[in-house]
């Protein structure tokens, strides 16, 4: 599927202000803090907002750090961090779509082989019993239960796969954001441009 890149003259900005860096990851990963993953709360604020932008829209990130924290950050490390957290929340969420794809794929099979299964038994039942009222119940019952044996696998080839492909876009967004690194202005946080 073919699709624009984002449009970088159309940045759009999304705000943060910590306290403290460390806030800004897990606490429980035990690596050193500018490689460690994003907190699940900031990732849930910068995801959310993300979700509000135009999809066309490059996305920024503007962190608010205080001084003596700012002036001792590594800028290229902490967006590696922040670029290596959403690719590989993108390659994850890639991965569920094949996954989803891939038992789409066996449950049609075995829905087509149920569906063929009870139209055959259908023509049993009608011919053994042909004109009776319960003949006519016992075929449209197997009629039905062909045809729900395919409703999994029609709801994931027409509707399941493409909100992952939309969510995998957005963590490739996010991945290539830019980062700038600024001193608290007491500002609302939330998107901003």
């Amino acid at each position: 599927m073919l699709q624009r890149p984002p449009d970088a003259s159309h940045t759009r900005l999304i705000e943060l202000q910590v306290d403290r860096l460390e806030y800004l990851f897990d606490p429980f990963d035990p690596f050193p803090t500018p490689t460690r993953d994003l907190s699940r709360g900031a990732e849930d604020f910068i995801v959310g907002w993300a979700r509000e932008l135009p999809q066309n829209a490059a996305i920024g990130l503007r962190l608010h750090l205080r001084d003596e924290e700012a002036s001792t950050i590594d800028v290229a490390a902490l967006k590696g961090a922040i670029s290596r957290h959403f690719t590989y929340k993108a390659d994850r969420v890639n991965g569920d779509k094949k996954e989803l794809l891939a038992i789409g794929r066996v449950a049609l099979m075995i829905g087509i082989c149920v569906l063929g299964v009870c139209m055959v038994a259908r023509q049993i039942v009608l011919g053994v019993m042909p004109g009776s009222s319960i003949s006519g119940v016992v075929g449209e019952g197997l009629v039905i239960v062909g045809w729900v044996a395919n409703w999994r696998p029609i709801e994931i080839f027409l509707y399941e796969w493409w909100p992952m492909s939309r969510r995998r876009r957005l963590y490739e967004r996010l991945a290539i954001a830019e980062l700038e690194i600024v001193p608290p202005q007491g500002i609302a946080v939330g998107p901003a441009g």
